[in-house]
């Protein structure tokens, strides 16, 4: 069982244990020890989103790495897929990127990529934690490694971005608002590049505000601004830029659900998606809503879903030979040209079937029907297996009997954060918003904070 890896990374509030200076110092030294032993002068490339704790805990890092013989590349803020991309194209045995995502600014998280660009498997996980409590425990100083910029490492990236896009975006206006996070200097200039009239929003981080009433959770600006200004669209990223959500040109927000079906019947129409035995296949999770899963049934392709988060995704479509799958959240994963959620790889492939298609965001999701959904986050003072506590269970199924096949409840607990996560779905907005109520009120009186 895993410790201090939980589905994203290690994840905590900066300055404090598990993202302190020795644990991160520790995990560049255990990271380091498997660097070795992949080869004779190892080197690891590290980059962060743009939160104030980032450069002191990638000095963490590069200082553990360098107790161990192993030479860094700094890369500064950058992407998390922009990481996953240095690291799988260059003689890096593995990648660090230092991020919490769309998590407020006083978090961070580090995240390690091996040099396939995939992230760790939970058993590599599991070894470099004993490491890291090994290192604690014997008392290793947290000593800093100094870092330099080298300016090449996210051109590198933004170049391959555009050479995946043989269009000109004609002059399109579109409003871009980057969360105050990692893409805030890659996206425009990207979209400038192919054509576009980039108005930017979100684009001016003091290691503050990322996420702060921007980017892909905070669309209420974004949507006022497509309107105001005209746009054909807009696209929001999180922090850490490996999902992107949309607005349409009449303010109708176009979410991960909504691109996958998008991107699902134009690659359907071209024979562009594969499955296992042939089937036309998308993988999401538990959370895509019911519309989506009922749209492509209709179109006679097969959804598979796996748990939350990115990782199960792609676990799964590299397991079936599904080539489009993603979250509702708004990571969606090629694996033809990423191994990992690319929230501007999503916005060139979104932007390319509008060329190719002559319409706009609203025609092309008009087709997605969306089930009535809630999602209520309860925070909890420890985890405890649902089936123990009996309140929350008879709410479960009270809410399971009264929907049947019509609606669906998840419960679950964060990977990420001291949350319990209920979902409930269904046809009528009351009934679903009644039984989320319930279930949450049962498990905040059994296991709240």
């Amino acid at each position: 069982m895993k410790h201090l890896f939980g589905t994203d990374g290690i994840r905590g509030v900066a300055g404090q244990f598990p993202l302190d200076p020795q644990t991160a110092h520790a995990l560049g030294a255990a990271l380091g020890d498997v660097a070795r032993r992949l080869a004779p002068e190892p080197e690891v490339v590290i980059g962060m989103d743009t939160r104030e704790s980032g450069p002191w805990l990638a000095a963490q890092v590069a200082g553990g790495l360098a107790g161990r013989g192993v030479r860094t590349r700094f890369a500064g803020v950058i992407t998390t897929p922009g990481i996953a991309y240095l690291t799988r194209t260059n003689s890096f045995v593995a990648g660090v990127m230092i991020s919490a995502s769309h998590n407020p600014y006083q978090d961070n998280g580090i995240k390690v990529f091996g040099h396939s660009g995939y992230k760790l498997p939970d058993e590599q996980e599991h070894l470099i934690e004993q490491a890291i409590f090994a290192y604690r425990k014997a008392g290793l100083k947290a000593e800093p490694f100094p870092v330099t910029v080298d300016p090449g490492l996210d051109q590198h990236y933004v170049d391959y971005l555009a050479s995946t896009f043989p269009h000109s975006l004609g002059a399109l206006r579109m409003v871009v608002d980057c969360g105050n996070g990692a893409a805030s200097h890659l996206a425009p200039p990207l979209f400038e590049s192919l054509g576009a009239q980039v108005l930017t929003m979100g684009c001016s981080p003091d290691g503050w505000n990322i996420n702060l009433g921007c980017g892909a959770l905070h669309l209420e600006a974004l949507r006022d601004r497509v309107r105001s200004e005209g746009a054909g669209l807009g696209v929001a990223f999180d922090g850490d830029a490996d999902r992107a959500i949309f607005i349409a040109r009449s303010g109708k927000i176009v979410d991960g659900d909504a691109v996958l079906l998008v991107v699902a019947r134009s690659w359907l129409a071209k024979g562009r998606l594969a499955g296992p035995e042939g089937t036309p296949t998308v993988v999401a999770t538990v959370m895509s809503n019911l519309g989506l899963e009922r749209a492509l049934t209709a179109r006679g392709i097969r959804l598979l879903r796996t748990p939350v988060g990115d990782k199960y995704v792609l676990e799964e479509m590299l397991r079936s030979g599904a080539l489009l799958g993603g979250e509702q959240s708004g990571h969606v994963i090629f694996p033809d040209c990423a191994t990992t959620g690319d929230g501007l790889l999503t916005a060139l492939r979104v932007l390319e079937i509008m060329l190719e298609s002559g319409q706009g965001l609203d025609e092309l999701s008009e087709e997605l029907e969306i089930y009535p959904q809630r999602l209520v986050n309860v925070r909890i003072r420890k985890k405890k297996l649902l089936a123990t506590l009996p309140a929350v269970a008879a709410e479960i199924r009270a809410a399971e009997q009264a929907f049947g096949a019509a609606g669906r409840v998840l419960v679950r607990f964060s990977g990420t954060e001291p949350l319990a996560r209920v979902m409930v779905e269904g046809p009528d907005l009351a009934q679903v918003e009644a039984f989320a109520a319930r279930i949450a009120g049962a498990i905040q009186h059994e296991l709240g904070a």
